[in-house]
């Protein structure tokens, strides 16, 4: 299935008021790292379904978005939780690394 997309329209109802923990993948189709770390966030959207979300947003098509989180470099990861960002990791991770994150934060 892979990652949601998220948008303008989306972001506040898939993870403002997400029941469950949610990470976001900002990205940009031009990011060489950002198109590195792409399938390992497909990946870990089917490993983590129905236990965290994994989202991806476009910086370039929802900047306001980018904006309001203070997104400087991309990849940028961050971990919502109940609507706030309780975690986050910024540039080209592995798949382990960023597991490690999610599952301090798993209910």
């Amino acid at each position: 299935m892979g990652a949601l997309h998220l948008n303008e329209e989306n972001f506040d109802q898939e993870v403002i008021n997400s029941e469950i923990p949610v990470l976001v993948d900002f990205w940009a189709e031009w990011c060489g790292p950002c198109r590195m770390v792409g399938p390992v966030i497909d990946s870990l959207a089917d490993q983590y379904q129905g236990k965290v979300k994994i989202a991806k947003l476009n910086v370039d098509e929802s900047r306001d978005i980018a904006v309001k989180y203070n997104i400087q470099s991309i990849p940028t990861m961050m971990i919502f939780v109940k609507g706030q960002v309780v975690d986050g990791l910024t540039g080209a991770h592995s798949e382990q690394n960023i597991k490690n994150k999610l599952d301090k934060h798993l209910v």
